[in-house]
């Protein structure tokens, strides 16, 4: 097994442990699980020759992720900053690197259309019962996150469009527990899970996506050479 594929597996099982601590309550495993996710993940995207904005955007979820095992409200709004700065990194991304024509304009419209009926759905419904101070940092980061999850969908493929649309609503899970929703059972193990596999198919899109393109790139040069 090569270095690339053990340290996936790392993170895999780093992540199976996670999800298997929150299901069963235990918050001292999770404590120690979930710091080690996007560093994982980060050294395995780093090992497949990824570009230098998805490396920040992981190390950016890595100290979102820290920050937010805190339930005090400056470790809260420090870490929705970091996670911010990570959709920054991602917007970056997917201008460097993705394709204006990875889907039809038409579908194009139709997914802005979406998120951003989804946006003002969804900071509308949550405005009244969110603290007064989180309301407007909450907006900005939402209004973020959806220009993120719109750039992953029409850039670099299926793969990391799904991880876009995960990534909001994992997100989106959050804001309503801050703003005192009903929540389901366990509410931060499908947190974690949407979120991981949101982190996951963004990294893994995005490098395959980006492989994919390499492979025409190199066979042309072998049909020149020979």
């Amino acid at each position: 097994m090569n270095r690339s594929r053990l340290v996936l597996a790392a993170f895999a099982l780093t992540a199976a442990v996670d999800l298997a601590c929150l299901a069963a309550g235990f918050d001292a495993g999770h404590t120690v699980a979930k710091p080690l996710l996007m560093p994982l993940l980060a050294l395995w995207a780093a090992l497949c020759r990824a570009p230098r904005p998805l490396l920040a955007a992981l190390l950016f979820g890595w100290g979102g992720d820290v920050l937010l095992l805190s339930d005090a409200e400056p470790a809260f709004l420090a870490g929705m900053a970091s996670f911010a700065a990570g959709h920054l990194c991602y917007l970056l991304l997917f201008r460097t690197h993705g394709s204006r024509y990875a889907v039809p304009r038409a579908r194009a419209g139709l997914l802005a259309l979406g998120y951003a009926g989804a946006l003002v759905t969804t900071v509308a419904l949550l405005w009244p019962d969110l603290p007064a101070e989180l309301r407007v940092p909450v907006a900005g980061y939402s209004l973020l996150l959806t220009a993120m999850a719109y750039g992953a969908g029409i850039r670099l493929g299926l793969y990391t469009g799904l991880g876009g649309a995960l990534f909001l609503l994992s997100d989106t899970l959050i804001a309503t527990g801050v703003a005192d929703w009903p929540q389901p059972p366990r509410p931060d193990f499908w947190i974690m899970l949407t979120y991981i596999a949101a982190q996951a198919l963004l990294a893994g899109g995005t490098l395959g996506a980006l492989n994919a393109r390499r492979a025409p790139a190199a066979t042309y040069g072998e049909m020149r050479v020979a």
